[in-house]
């Protein structure tokens, strides 16, 4: 007995050439990451909704959620941008039949285009100071992919633990014969909550660099400036914060009950005194 076909709906037929796919997990969304940069390039570069995988039997009701009062359906949504010849694929991580979702996803690509590679976008939290460069760690489903990119800067990622749904895809895509990476951005962990723009600019640098897509240099300079004004203000006035921060630029780390502290005092000078 075959699998059942998944409900995908197809608004238009893109020009696309050989693209490459961008895949973008909105729900783990740690420094707002995926949907700063998934907002910025719709911004500069325009792009068009072309089609989308329709939630039955890959999500519950309970995956429904509020924002603003409003309902909040679970949405993973293809964006064409022709100029550039990249697909990006933005959506929530799927409750149930993930190979089933992972391969519509690239089965959808591939009939909108025969993509020659895909990139995923992840972040994680770190013991790392907002004042040091933001890292990009890389898994890779191939060897001469994971050389050529070692090469624009990429770390290599060493992970123990569960696979995340990214490393499940690059699995997927393997199969299909499709090169892949899993981008991994080193997010201070104490702007995981309240968004971290320099992790979106080193994001963008690099996306701008591999798929030559002609952004501006400097797009969130004036995030980047007012986030650190706002926290060296906060070192000033406070001077246990100006030492926790001092550690993670030294390099060390810090107590559990530190971190939830520092983590606080930040969200409160970036979000609640905004």
């Amino acid at each position: 007995m075959g699998v059942e076909k998944a409900p995908v709906e197809i608004y238009q037929s893109p020009r696309l050439r050989n693209s490459s796919l961008l895949v973008l997990w909105q729900n783990q969304d740690v420094g707002k990451l995926t949907s700063r940069v998934a907002d910025v390039l719709k911004e500069k570069l325009g792009g068009k909704e072309i089609s989308e995988i329709k939630p039955s039997g890959f999500f519950t009701f309970g995956g429904v959620g509020f924002k603003n009062d409003l309902v909040r359906m679970p949405q993973s949504k293809f964006w064409a941008f022709e100029k550039q010849n990249l697909l990006i694929f933005k959506s929530d991580e799927p409750e149930f039949e993930h190979y089933h979702f992972l391969n519509t996803l690239l089965d959808v690509s591939k009939d909108h285009d025969q993509i020659k590679e895909l990139y995923t976008l992840n972040a994680f939290p770190s013991l790392t100071a907002h004042t040091r460069p933001r890292r990009i760690l890389a898994v890779f489903n191939q060897s001469d992919l994971r050389e050529r990119c070692e090469r624009e800067g990429l770390e290599p990622l060493t992970w123990e633990g569960p696979p995340a749904l990214s490393s499940y895809l690059l699995w997927v895509g393997q199969r299909k014969e499709v090169p892949g990476v899993s981008l991994w951005l080193e997010i201070p962990f104490y702007l995981s909550a309240c968004g971290d723009p320099q992790a979106v600019q080193s994001t963008l640098s690099f996306l701008d660099k591999r798929f030559h897509l002609g952004l501006e240099r400097g797009t969130m300079d004036t995030e980047i400036e007012e986030l650190n004004e706002k926290i060296a203000q906060l070192r000033k006035e406070n001077l246990e914060m100006d030492r926790y921060l001092t550690l993670l630029e030294t390099g060390l780390g810090l107590e559990e009950e530190e971190q939830l502290k520092l983590a606080k005092e930040v969200y409160d000078v970036l979000e609640k005194r905004a």
